[in-house]
């Protein structure tokens, strides 16, 4: 919980009574390597964060083969901003994880309640919106190899932490393909 703390505390200034309250709003909870957070088609109305393991957003195509969208790691804030709306893809642990979750009436209650939060709120999701995109943008015009190698930088510490299979299937090639890229650039 600490790590939350010291997390929120980067984006504003909070103090001993506004702290409490927001431990006081938290629930820890285990995910084991390969159980779902969240599943398509179920509500999440949650504001999350990891304190360990990484999370994996993903879907099944038309052709039913599984496509990871997008890597959450350690030390991340997120939520649905589509709330009220039944998930399109599935928040999978890719590995044992340990997170921080705040339901959307706690997570409501804390806005009313500590003057500033709003302001903090916008501040982390701004980042995390500003991340993800700078994430994503390269893996749109760039060959495969550079995909990986930009991958390596923005994701370095999933790499040897999921399965070559999740890391492929974000890069949008085949498992092979990667293990060649890697054998390539070592």
């Amino acid at each position: 919980m600490e790590r939350f703390i010291e997390y929120i505390l980067q984006f504003g200034n909070l103090n001993k009574q506004q702290i409490d309250l927001i431990k006081s709003k938290a629930t820890e909870k285990e995910l084991r390597k390969d159980e779902y957070f969240v599943e398509a088609g179920k509500q999440f109305n949650s504001a999350v964060f990891i304190l360990e393991g990484i999370l994996r957003i993903c879907y099944y195509d038309k052709k039913g083969d599984e496509i990871t969208k997008y890597f959450i790691e350690e030390n991340r804030l997120f939520s649905n901003p589509y709330k009220g709306e039944p998930m399109t893809e599935y928040i999978h642990a890719a590995t044992d994880c340990k997170l921080i979750i705040f339901s959307q009436q706690d997570w409501a209650e804390l806005a009313n309640t500590i003057v500033g939060w709003n302001d903090i709120k916008n501040m982390i999701f701004q980042k995390v919106l500003v991340e993800k995109l700078d994430r994503r943008s390269s893996l749109v015009s760039e060959d495969a190899t550079t995909r990986y190698l930009t991958f390596l930088e923005k994701f370095p510490t999933v790499v040897n932490r999921v399965p070559l299979s999740y890391i492929a299937s974000y890069l949008g090639i085949t498992q092979q393909s990667l293990s060649r890229i890697r054998k390539n650039i070592r």
